[in-house]
């Protein structure tokens, strides 16, 4: 990195020891940059911020998919677990998917922790147990992407955002059935 980044081209293993040394630090002699953007220097002037009025999905939920899905990490893995899934102790932190589904639905659905449920959109499905509690609001369920045996992107949709261009991966309407023992 030191030779293919300038920024960095001052920091070698040596210098790092045990007290470390931040970026940016451009030669050998520099002592490093302990707060980056002190006293106003920034490299390109303060960050542009635009208000924008909020867009709903164009996949909310309706009387057939009556929840709304959200998706993301779990602390103890990144991404598709490749790397992290072959930790031990971040395996035994969360070995296996799961949905979190609020008290009040689990109720309504005859769910109990460890159930496995039937996650449906409109695109796709998958099968993951749950764990119930009232980590998410009634009307929505958490799911990681971390596994590939009950990977929540396979439901998720292909909008993309109007402003930013990315895919709209972090929500969509589903409707839960509880899968037999």
């Amino acid at each position: 990195m030191a030779a293919l980044t300038p920024s960095f081209s001052g920091i070698s293993y040596g210098r790092i020891g045990f007290e470390g040394i931040q970026w940016p630090c451009p030669s050998p002699d520099h002592p490093g940059t302990r707060f980056l953007h002190r006293d106003g220097a920034f490299t390109r002037g303060k960050g542009k911020f635009h208000a924008i009025e909020h867009q709903a999905s164009k996949d909310e939920p309706d009387t057939e998919y009556p929840f709304t899905l959200t998706t993301g990490r779990r602390y103890a893995h990144y991404n598709t677990s490749t790397m992290t899934g072959r930790c031990k102790t971040l395996q035994n932190e969360f070995p296996e998917p799961v949905a979190q589904v609020n008290t009040a639905d689990a109720l309504a659905l005859g769910l109990k922790n460890g159930d496995s449920i039937k996650v449906i959109s409109r695109r796709g499905e998958v099968v993951t147990p749950v764990r119930i509690g009232d980590i998410v609001p009634a009307g929505s369920l958490f799911m990681d992407f971390h596994f590939p045996n009950a990977n929540s992107n396979q439901v998720l949709g292909t909008f993309l955002d109007p402003v930013s261009k990315t895919p709209d991966y972090k929500v969509c309407a589903v409707k839960l059935e509880k899968c037999a023992p």
